[in-house]
């Protein structure tokens, strides 16, 4: 579980509805049904007018995918594949066949698999770079849909308002209740705002957040198999690994390889 992404989430609803508050409101002035029907319905209509089947029926995946991910540990994958090639480099392209098991990284073992296969290192990148650019379409294609419901969002908001005022314009008999009416009919816009603010559209920059991180440790995992196949010096796969690790991350590394060396010396 992504406890920060929940965090977060009521950090900016709990601000909005706390600030609201402050002022003397209650929660229940916010209440409307009618409301939620026209802007959460209307969003799920045009987003679903927009979209094929085929992508949103991936829309519950991703919102998992938003409060579950955990941080990409790229750090440990450059360990890991140092160490293997040190093993590959001593016994043989065909030892790691040992090192495939079912709780190795999906994308890592596929990768480990067409080496051990004898695939040809340029077919074995090709392989591995389709299932990258899969990737990335398939998040980027979740990011959209949420950026768009983004988009929906406060239209519907406005639709909804502009239906409440005709409803108020309607019947003027009773001014002792016009205030009242009119506020109700605003509901529509608060919603269709908030929801686009406060939830659409963030959830689809954290998932484009998780497609840049995703696509980056395919990346790095490319390039450390390929450099595994052709017989690459461990230190020097290392050192070429580091390129896609920020400066807190090789020293992290760094700290990791030297207590390993000097554990192995001792």
């Amino acid at each position: 579980m992504n406890i920060f992404s929940i965090i977060f989430m009521i950090i900016s609803f709990g601000s909005m509805l706390g600030g609201f508050m402050l002022e003397d409101g209650s929660p229940v002035m916010l209440a409307s049904k009618s409301a939620a029907i026209i802007v959460l319905g209307g969003t799920i209509g045009a987003v679903g007018l927009g979209f094929s089947f085929k992508k949103l029926k991936n829309v519950p995946a991703m919102i998992k995918l938003i409060f579950t991910a955990k941080d990409k540990d790229l750090v440990e994958i450059v360990t890991y594949f140092k160490q293997l090639s040190f093993k590959t480099r001593k016994e043989g392209l065909l030892s790691i066949e040992g090192e495939i098991t079912d709780e190795l990284d999906p994308f890592i073992k596929k990768g480990l698999q067409l080496v051990v296969d004898g695939v040809d290192p340029q077919m074995v990148k090709t392989i591995l770079e389709f299932e990258l650019e899969s990737t990335y379409d398939r998040h980027k294609d979740g990011a959209a849909i949420f950026e768009a419901a983004g988009g929906f969002a406060p239209t519907m908001g406005i639709i909804g308002t502009v239906m409440g005022l005709v409803m108020v314009l309607s019947n003027l008999a009773d001014p002792a209740v016009l205030g009242e009416k009119i506020a109700s009919a605003f509901i529509a816009t608060l919603y269709g705002v908030g929801s686009a603010n406060l939830l659409w559209l963030p959830m689809g920059a954290k998932l484009k957040d998780l497609n840049n991180e995703e696509i980056k440790e395919k990346q790095l995992i490319i390039e450390a198999v390929l450099l595994m196949q052709e017989g690459a010096n461990p230190n020097i796969l290392a050192e070429k690994l580091k390129g896609f690790l920020d400066k807190k991350q090789i020293k992290q590394f760094n700290d990791k390889d030297n207590e390993k060396n000097n554990g192995g010396a001792a």
